[in-house]
């Protein structure tokens, strides 16, 4: 693969990352002040502290999987790709459904769902780059922290985020 090939490579997975990023900032553009009226348990992070991580979490994500484009193609590297859009996907979703239209059941069912996918695509990405794979373990825990989040904010505003799962 050529040099200039790699680089643009690298480019467009961090376009399609944080384009994913920029998605969900949309569904987001509240989430601060609607987040901060929410009642929390007491290990939930300020509002603030979101941000920082998940453009991170982004970033990482773009070079795993453009570890993962660098190499040779194949069946596993296509199957670690497409689980690693899938995931996107899913993730925009999330903010969707939390943020934009107070959906806690649904949004918890979607962060679940992710989690799943997440340790999928590590599985996926580990025999084609361990490096790749390996990078996603923030994300992996992050989001596993964030569906517990999620759970326990929905439990808490019954009122605000649906007391069952529509």
């Amino acid at each position: 693969m050529s040099s200039n090939r790699v680089w643009w490579g690298l480019a467009g997975w961090l376009v399609l990352c944080f384009a994913a990023a920029g998605l969900g900032a949309v569904a987001s553009a509240s989430a601060a002040s609607f987040y901060g009226e929410l009642r929390q348990p007491a290990w939930a992070p300020p509002a603030w502290v979101f941000g920082p991580v998940w453009s991170v979490l982004y970033g990482l994500m773009a070079v795993s999987a453009w570890l993962v484009w660098c190499q040779p193609p194949s069946s596993a590297r296509r199957r670690a790709l497409a689980l690693f859009c899938g995931q996107l996907v899913v993730n925009v979703a999330w903010s969707w459904l939390f943020f934009a239209w107070h959906l806690g059941g649904l949004a918890l069912i979607d962060v679940m769902v992710l989690v799943g996918l997440i340790g999928a695509m590590i599985a996926a990405f580990w025999p084609v780059s361990r490096w790749a794979a390996g990078l996603m373990l923030a994300y992996l825990l992050w989001v596993g922290f964030a569906a517990a989040l999620n759970a326990a904010v929905w439990q808490l505003n019954p009122d605000r985020l649906g007391a069952g799962w529509v």
